[in-house]
């Protein structure tokens, strides 16, 4: 997808324009409160699966814990994001974190539409800085829902592998659809533009961004490319349905009955893993077990095998997985099933509860671990790339920007941003040898930052990259 100017800056400024080419952010109103400047490469997306903004808007509002101004913001990239990200620190997640939320809600109020429209807008593909750039997936943490969990959003149309993991999403979609009730046939909607000319400097692009049409203008203009056909889609559920989505709902039931102690972690296990007793198996597919976690409460940890080779490379007792985060929250889920199954059946020693915190242990531990490697990867040879602003050692009583890292980032302080910034986005790109995504970012979160003053600044350019 492509990239938009700071949303920060828009919402701060609160300048209206009538542009054709300009950004149009919604709070729960759903009235525009900003717009942009010109863009210098191609037009955001944003609007352009309108419904399921609206749909999940809906039911975000119900309980909306995170304080998210309005989903619209998890679609642009991470710099224009942090002006509406509310609570969410790890904008990379925040699409996966208000989809989950609206999962939540809608399955609270036994809204089938509700949750459907979650599930389609987590697939949804996110704003990034040019076309052929993927957009950053959420590590850090693991959605609430599995079925949530089971996804990720689509990517743009023109970057490398685009066609067959967007053809993926689309049935694991599918399969989440059905395992809830909605027809999952909807799954082809969460499709995207046809691709876009990489390197592209027209602006012009395959996308639109009509802010009033209320059904989406990808669909009004005819501009959906589906990822499958029907039937692909009918194929992917019935397989489907006894492991992934099959899995899902059991494990959806057997959360709601682990709160009332209710001894159900034997169907969920059998159903999982295929067996005749709650101990969960160790699988027997080759490959390396990426599952951390050592606590062994009540039933020991489940392997989450790694295997490359496969399409989902991913499984946990034969259900197999696009995304490791998904795989891990199984995983977690299983074993804390099988460990409340033998808290049930009389063993004293610990309770449920002590179960559902060895749960989230489980998870928060696989979690840290792969934003430990994320990071060392995003940021390559070099520390954090984080700015601050304030008094700074070489400059007297004069409030200042500086590198919080002067080892790897050694300048000297200065009073307008660009300087800092620039600065450590060049040194990121050619010394510390970072990836494309983490310079893209690092670009955009100066444009944010160097268009702000004092703190404000210093903030933009640190969410943007998540520091």
């Amino acid at each position: 997808m492509r990239v938009e100017t700071s949303a920060a800056l828009l919402v701060m400024l609160g300048v209206a324009s009538a542009r054709p080419d300009a950004v149009r952010l919604f709070r729960k109103s759903r009235h525009a409160v900003g717009a942009s400047s010109k863009f210098r490469r191609e037009v955001p997306q944003e609007h352009s699966h309108e419904k399921f903004l609206t749909g999940v808007g809906e039911a975000l509002d119900l309980n909306n814990v995170d304080q998210v101004q309005d989903p619209v913001f998890a679609l642009l990239g991470n710099a224009a994001a942090a002006a509406g990200a509310g609570l969410v620190t790890d904008l990379d997640c925040l699409q996966q974190r208000v989809a989950d939320q609206a999962f939540t809600n809608a399955k609270e109020a036994n809204d089938v539409d509700g949750m459907a429209n979650a599930l389609i807008y987590r697939a949804l593909e996110r704003n990034t800085g040019s076309v052929g750039q993927a957009s950053a997936l959420c590590e850090s943490e693991t959605a609430k829902n599995p079925e949530i969990a089971a996804l990720q959003q689509h990517q743009d149309p023109a970057s490398d592998g685009a066609a067959a993991l967007n053809k993926q999403i689309t049935l694991d979609l599918a399969v989440q659809l059905a395992s809830v009730g909605a027809d999952p046939q909807l799954a082809l909607q969460s499709g995207t533009f046809a691709p876009g000319e990489i390197g592209d400097q027209t602006g012009a692009g395959n996308t639109c961004d009509v802010v009033d049409d209320a059904e989406g203008c990808i669909f009004s203009q005819n501009l959906l490319v589906e990822d499958a056909s029907a039937d692909e889609i009918d194929a992917a559920v019935a397989a489907g349905g006894s492991a992934d989505a099959g899995d899902a709902a059991d494990n959806a039931a057997d959360d709601s009955a682990d709160d009332e102690c209710a001894d159900d972690a034997a169907a969920d296990n059998n159903a999982a893993a295929g067996n005749s007793t709650a101990t969960p198996t160790t699988g027997a597919a080759s490959g390396a077990n990426v599952n951390v976690f050592t606590g062994s409460l009540g039933s020991a940890p489940v392997p989450v095998v790694s295997d490359a080779a496969n399409a989902k490379p991913f499984s946990v007792n034969g259900a197999e997985f696009l995304n490791e985060g998904a795989a891990i929250q199984r995983a977690c889920d299983v074993q804390k099933n099988a460990c409340a199954n033998a808290a049930n059946g009389g063993n004293a020693a610990f309770s449920v509860s002590d179960c559902d915190a060895q749960q989230q242990q489980c998870v928060a531990q696989s979690a840290a671990k792969k934003m430990k490697l994320r990071r060392a990867v995003a940021f390559g040879e070099c520390g954090s790339p984080a700015i601050s602003f304030g008094k700074q050692a070489d400059r007297g009583n004069e409030d200042a920007f500086a590198p919080v890292d002067t080892a790897d980032f050694n300048h000297g302080s200065a009073l307008k941003p660009a300087v800092i910034t620039d600065f450590i986005c060049s040194q990121l790109a050619s010394k510390c040898q970072a990836d494309d995504a983490t310079v893209a970012e690092c670009e955009q979160g100066a444009d944010a930052a160097n268009a702000l003053s004092g703190q404000a600044a210093a903030d933009a350019f640190n969410a943007a990259l998540g520091v």
